[in-house]
């Protein structure tokens, strides 16, 4: 199973959109990168998003792009402060899953999938990029794959 982790794309500021949708650079670049993991093959099961306006907004562009029966669906769980150790424990192997949402819960989660801590930093995202991170089964632990990044900096 695969899991790839995805910050949302760049926003507008909260007095051009109090919601906060995606700008247009943040849309280009998301669109850019779904076409990228697109061309490479890659394939999801189910795109979930946290239900703000900007993480919904990568996740359909992810989840059309990808060709995911059913589009994005909104999960709780996935905001900026949530605990990461209730969607850690929750992941199923049978699957590849796309998660969508904010800093600092994705940088987080994959410190915490691969080193059990979330105060060890162990990558640092982009917004619109996306963290691949796969699990050896025998051992159960998890390792970043790839990743793919709008900027190279």
């Amino acid at each position: 199973m695969s899991l790839y982790l995805v910050q949302h794309g760049k926003s507008l500021a909260k007095n051009v959109d109090p919601e906060k949708g995606l700008s247009e650079e943040g849309q280009s670049e998301v669109e850019m990168i779904a076409a990228v993991a697109r061309g490479y093959g890659v394939t999801v099961s189910a795109v979930f998003h946290s239900g703000k306006k900007r993480a919904r907004q990568t996740a359909d562009i992810f989840s059309t792009a990808l060709d995911v029966k059913g589009g994005s669906l909104q999960r709780s769980g996935l905001n900026p402060l949530d605990d990461v150790t209730e969607i850690a424990h929750s992941l199923s192997a049978d699957e590849n899953q796309m998660l969508v949402g904010h800093l600092p819960f994705m940088e987080r989660l994959t410190s915490y999938l691969i080193t059990g801590s979330i105060d060890k930093p162990v990558f640092k995202f982009q917004n619109g990029g996306i963290v691949c991170l796969d699990q050896d089964l025998e051992n159960r632990l998890w390792f970043i794959k790839w990743a793919l990044m709008p900027n190279i900096d």
